[in-house]
């Protein structure tokens, strides 16, 4: 789905939709594949369910797992995107882990313990 664009980002295609939810969100089971691959170091157990951050267009969103959206499908609050603009089949970036460190820690979260030596970029 994602594929290494640049030495801080992965790019894919999702399908991009507006929802009533209060986080941008992918399906459950791609976030706990994706976390895996940019967050995990493949030894030992690791937590899989570390926002995700994707860039679309010039913003970026810490993204969650959600149960109801649709596989291939990025889903995004009303009220940060047109919706004229959605929904669309769109580029969208996925920071790696260094880089999604580095913005979710500017965005307020706490992640003090996924520590970057550990992470496959």
């Amino acid at each position: 789905m994602f594929e290494r664009f640049s030495s801080g980002y992965y790019l894919g295609r999702l399908y991009v939709e507006p929802y009533d939810g209060d986080e941008a969100a992918i399906q459950r089971t791609e976030h706990e594949q994706l976390n895996e691959h940019v967050y995990a170091s493949g030894t030992g157990v690791e937590r899989i369910d570390y926002p995700l951050v994707m860039k679309l267009d010039s913003a970026h969103f810490p993204v969650v797992g959600d149960d109801s959206v649709p596989t291939g499908t990025l889903a995004l609050p009303r009220e940060v995107i047109s919706p004229e603009a959605l929904p669309d089949d769109r580029p969208v970036l996925l920071a790696d882990g260094t880089r999604a460190v580095e913005l979710l820690r500017y965005a307020g979260y706490d992640i003090d313990d996924l520590d970057p030596s550990r992470r496959r970029t």
